[in-house]
C-alpha cells in the first residue's frame, strides 16, 4: 500500500483507532499505541465543541494527551457552525491537536435527537457551512470527517456529504458502512465504502464497520480500494490488535494469541493508567470495569469470579482475583470475532420536521450545542 497522508501527516500502515465515548480516552490510546510501536492515528473521544469552547472541566481533561502521542488527534462534536469554528479556532491557535477529525457518524439519540452526528449531513447547507468554518478557522491543521451512509435506506447522504466534503478542503473522509438506522446491527455495506472511493478519488477514504481482525482489514482495503481503515469495537479488550495490524500490513510477523497470564497482565496495565490519569487509584478500577467483560470474552472463568472482576474498587483486589484464574488458558477459539454493541435501531431520534427538507436548517435547536458533558 501507498502511504496514508493526512494533511502533512503520514499513517503508516494505514490505520485509524476509531473515537469511541468513554473508551479511547488517553490510557487506552497509549495500550494501543504500545501494541503497535506508535505506528497508526489514534484520535480521542468525541468532544462536544460547546463544552470546549467554554473550557469545561471534564472536557479539558479528555483533550489531555501523553507527550508521546504524535500526531494529536481530536474529534469534534457540533452543529452550530459559529460554534464548531470557534472550537476549531482554539486548538488552532492554542497548539491543543495536530489533527481535527468532525464527528457526522454518531447514531446515539442524545446526539441525532439535536441533529448532530450521523443526522446532520441530511442538511447539506448546514453540513456545507461546519465544514466551511472548521477548514477556514483550522490554520495548517487537517480537518477529517467521519460519517454514516445515511439516516436510513429512504434518507442515504454519503455521496452528497463526500462532494460537499471535497469542495470546502476536508482533507480525508472515513465512512461506516452502516445507516444511523442500523445502528451497529447487521452487516457493514462495504461496497458503499467502495462507491465513496470513486466518488472522492481527490481525497484519502477510509473503510469503517466489521473489522474484527488483522485480516479483515486486508480484506476490506483490497475489496473497496478504500486508503485505509478505521477499527472500532475489535480492538475492545484487545489493545494488542494493533499490533496485529502493523504485522499484517507491513507482513513481518504473526498475530497476537495471548495466553490468559498476558491478558489479565494488560488488564492490570489498563486499569492502573486509567487511575493515574483521573489521579485517583478507585475512580480508575470502576471506570476499568466496562473493559472486563471484553478481555475476558471466550476464556473458561467462573460466573461468580467474573462477577466479583467485575465489581472491583482496587488494584489489589483486581490483582488478587486475577491470581484465582486458571492463567495458564490459550486464546480462546473464536475470541477474535464480534464484540460490543451489535444491536439495531429501528427508528432514528430526529428535530421536527428535520426530514422535510434537505436543504433548509429547519429542527436545529438552540440547545443543540448546550451540552457541555465532554462528549
Amino acid at each position: 500500500m501507498t502511504q496514508l497522508q493526512i494533511g502533512p501527516h503520514a499513517v503508516q500502515p494505514p490505520v485509524v483507532l476509531a473515537p469511541m465515548a468513554g473508551i479511547t480516552n488517553a490510557p487506552f490510546r497509549t495500550l494501543c499505541r504500545e501494541f503497535s510501536g506508535g505506528k497508526g492515528l489514534f484520535v480521542s473521544e468525541m468532544i462536544t465543541t460547546r463544552a470546549l469552547v467554554e473550557r469545561n472541566e471534564k472536557t479539558m481533561q479528555l483533550i489531555h494527551f501523553d507527550e508521546t502521542e504524535k500526531p494529536r488527534s481530536i474529534q469534534l462534536y457540533g452543529v452550530d457552525p459559529d460554534t464548531v469554528g470557534k472550537a476549531v479556532h482554539m486548538i488552532a491557535e492554542e497548539g491543543l491537536a495536530d489533527h481535527i477529525d468532525l464527528n457526522f457518524g454518531c447514531p446515539v439519540p442524545k446526539v441525532t435527537r439535536k441533529g448532530g452526528g450521523s443526522a446532520l449531513p441530511y442538511k447539506r447547507h448546514l453540513l456545507r457551512s461546519i465544514l466551511r468554518e472548521a477548514v477556514s478557522n483550522a490554520g495548517e491543521l487537517p480537518v477529517t470527517m467521519k460519517m454514516r451512509k445515511g439516516i436510513d435506506d429512504d434518507h442515504i447522504t454519503y455521496l452528497d456529504a463526500g462532494r460537499i466534503a471535497v469542495e470546502e478542503g476536508v482533507t480525508a473522509i472515513a465512512l461506516h458502512g452502516r445507516t444511523a438506522a442500523q445502528h451497529y446491527g447487521g452487516t457493514a455495506d462495504w461496497e458503499a465504502i467502495a462507491r465513496l472511493k470513486e466518488a472522492v478519488p481527490e481525497i484519502p477514504v477510509l473503510g469503517n464497520g466489521d473489522i474484527w481482525s488483522a485480516d479483515d482489514a486486508l480484506r476490506m482495503v483490497r475489496e473497496t480500494g478504500c486508503d485505509g481503515v478505521v477499527v472500532g469495537r475489535g480492538c475492545l479488550g484487545r489493545p494488542w490488535l494493533f499490533g496485529d495490524l502493523v504485522a499484517a500490513f507491513e507482513g513481518t510477523g504473526t498475530y497476537a494469541k495471548p495466553t490468559l497470564k498476558e491478558v489479565a497482565a494488560v488488564m492490570l496495565r489498563h486499569a492502573t493508567l486509567l487511575g493515574e490519569w483521573l489521579g485517583d487509584e478507585a475512580r480508575g478500577v470502576i471506570d476499568f470495569r466496562k473493559h472486563v467483560a471484553w478481555y475476558t470474552k471466550g476464556f473458561s472463568i467462573g460466573s461468580e469470579l467474573r462477577k466479583k472482576l467485575a465489581i472491583a474498587s482496587s488494584l489489589d483486589e483486581l490483582d488478587a482475583l486475577m491470581s484465582e484464574l486458571d492463567l495458564d488458558q490459550p486464546w480462546p477459539a473464536g475470541a477474535d470475532g464480534p464484540r460490543g454493541r451489535t444491536s439495531g435501531r429501528n427508528r432514528v431520534v430526529l428535530p421536527d420536521g428535520w426530514l422535510d427538507d434537505p436543504y433548509d436548517r429547519a429542527g436545529v435547536t438552540a440547545d443543540a450545542e448546550l451540552d457541555t458533558s465532554g462528549g
